[in-house]
C-alpha cells in the first residue's frame, strides 16, 4: 500500500486489513513516500506492518515497486501479492474472495470492482475496456443501461478485463517473475497499473474482476485533475495526460499493427478529436 500523507486515510485502511478474514497468513507493507502528516511516526507503532520509506518522488509506480523488490525476496512459488490504496476502505471477506476466484480460475489475476463510498454506493467501476485504435479507455459499466448494473459475468461473479486496476488487485507472484515489476521511469504514477496487467495477461493470465469484492472510494477516484498550462498536462508526472506514460502506456496496449500506425493515429485523433468517438 503506497501512502503520501492523509494519516487518517491510512489509519482507516489498515484497520480494514486487519480485520480480513482468510485461510492464508497476510503480510501488510506499507510504503510511505516522504509524508508530512506524522504518518511515519504512526506506522512505526504499528506492529506487524513493514515500512519502506520514500523522499515523496516515487509517485505511485515507483512506491509499488520498491515494495515489490522487498516482499518477492520472501515469496515462495503459490504466493498471492495484493495492491490497494489508502483512499478506499473493504470488507472482512475482500482477500479471500480474490483468493477463491484466484485459486479456482488460475492462471489469472483477478481485481475488485469500485463502489462510491458513500450510500447508497453505486458501483462507479467495473473493468476497463481499451480500444487501441480510438485510443479510447472505456469501463465495462459504460455498456450497461443502468448504472448500478452489471454486464453478464464470465462465469458466476467473475468478468474478463482488458486491463486491471491497482486499487485491490491479486496477483500471483509468479506473474511478476514471468512479466517483471512496475515500469516505473516512463510510468510512474496514472497507467502504470494497467501497463503491469497487459504484460502479465502476455504472459497467459487471465484478467479477471470479481463483482463480490469490493473497493469503496469517493467518487472522484479517477484521474480528474487539470495541469494549469498546456506543458504542465503534458510533461508533469502527476497529470493524467503525461506524455511518456501514455505513449508507452499506448504501446503496450497495441499488436504490431496498431504500434505501426501509432504516430498517424495519435496526431490524427489529437486534431480531430470527435473521430475517437465514432460509431
Amino acid at each position: 500500500m503506497p501512502v503520501h500523507d492523509r494519516i487518517e486515510l491510512t489509519r482507516r485502511m489498515l484497520e480494514c486489513l486487519r480485520a480480513q478474514v482468510v485461510d492464508e497468513p497476510v503480510e501488510v507493507t506499507v510504503i510511505d513516500d516522504g509524508s508530512t502528516d506524522g504518518t511515519a511516526a504512526y506506522l512505526r507503532g504499528q506492529a506487524g506492518v513493514g515500512v519502506l520509506q520514500g523522499d515523496g518522488s516515487l509517485w505511485w509506480g515507483g512506491a509499488i515497486e520498491a515494495g515489490l523488490r522487498q516482499v518477492l525476496l520472501a515469496c515462495a512459488s503459490g504466493d498471492w501479492i495484493m495492491f490497494v490504496n489508502n483512499d478506499t476502505e473493504i470488507r472482512a471477506d475482500f482477500i479471500q474472495t480474490l483468493v477463491d476466484s484466484a485459486r479456482r480460475c488460475k492462471p489469472a489475476a483477478v481485481g475488485s470492482i469500485i463502489r462510491d463510498i458513500a450510500s447508497p454506493h453505486p458501483v462507479l467501476s467495473v473493468g476497463a475496456r481499451i480500444d487501441a485504435w480510438r485510443l479510447v479507455v472505456r469501463d465495462r459499466l459504460e455498456a450497461s443501461s443502468e448504472a448500478d448494473s452489471l454486464l453478464p459475468a464470465l462465469d458466476d461473479h467473475l468478468h474478463e478485463v482488458d486491463a486491471l486496476s491497482g486499487r485491490g488487485v491479486l496477483y500471483p507472484v509468479d506473474a511478476f517473475r514471468s512479466a517483471g515489476t512496475m515500469r516505473a521511469r516512463w510510468l510512474p504514477h496514472y497507467f502504470a497499473d494497467y501497463e503491469l496487467s497487459f504484460r502479465v495477461r502476455r504472459q497467459g493470465y487471465r484478467l479477471l474482476v470479481d463483482d463480490r469484492a469490493t473497493v469503496f472510494s469517493p467518487e472522484d477516484y479517477g484521474s480528474r485533475a487539470i495541469a494549469a498550462t498546456l506543458r504542465q498536462r503534458l510533461f508533469d508526472v502527476g497529470s493524467p495526460a503525461y506524455l511518456p506514460a501514455k505513449a508507452m502506456f499506448w504501446w503496450e496496449a497495441s499488436n504490431w499493427a496498431q504500434r505501426l500506425t501509432l504516430p498517424l493515429r495519435a496526431l490524427l485523433f489529437g486534431a480531430f478529436p470527435q473521430l475517437r468517438s465514432s460509431t
